[in-house]
């Protein structure tokens, strides 16, 4: 088994939009992160173009599934600026600058965070939006599910009392 990081960097290759990039480094991904072979086995057998229409279909229409994982604490509420504000400082006091081409709480922007510095702490954190988040995606039959299994089997469990 790969260590977490590996894994993390992985999981959010996958959970990027299906780009030509992400082809070409299917085979490395699969040989890399064995946990993630129930998408990595989808993804090389399927199309490019229904690749990134489902990608489009699960993630883009509906927040039911957001990857931003603020949105899963603060809804679209002021409190989420200051969510915001915490990642990008989180990101700062490691000497990393975040670009703007996404929010700094995109889960695959943390994920690559936590591969780099072994800071799981985000993750952890925001450990029940991402189990409803998983659950969504398993009850959607979409194999982005199981990214999301193979990431939450590496974090702490929610804290007690959390939401179901």
């Amino acid at each position: 088994m790969p260590g977490f990081e590996v894994l993390y960097q992985a999981a959010a290759l996958c959970l990027t939009y299906p780009d030509d990039d992400f082809r070409t480094r299917l085979p490395l991904l699969r040989e890399a992160a064995p946990q993630l072979r129930g998408f990595t086995d989808h993804a090389a057998v399927t199309p490019q173009g229904e690749l990134q229409a489902h990608y489009v279909e699960v993630f883009d229409f509906k927040n039911r599934h957001s990857l931003y994982l603020s949105w899963w604490t603060d809804g679209d509420t002021r409190n989420r600026g200051m969510s915001l504000v915490r990642f990008k400082e989180l990101y700062r006091a490691h000497g990393l600058e975040f670009t703007d081409e996404e929010l700094p709480d995109f889960l695959p922007a943390v994920l690559e965070f936590a591969s780099r510095t072994g800071d799981i702490g985000m993750l952890a954190e925001h450990r029940d939006a991402l189990d409803q988040l998983r659950s969504r995606l398993t009850a959607f039959g979409t194999p982005y599910a199981c990214v999301l299994d193979a990431v939450c089997a590496t974090l702490p469990p929610a804290p007690t009392g959390a939401r179901p």
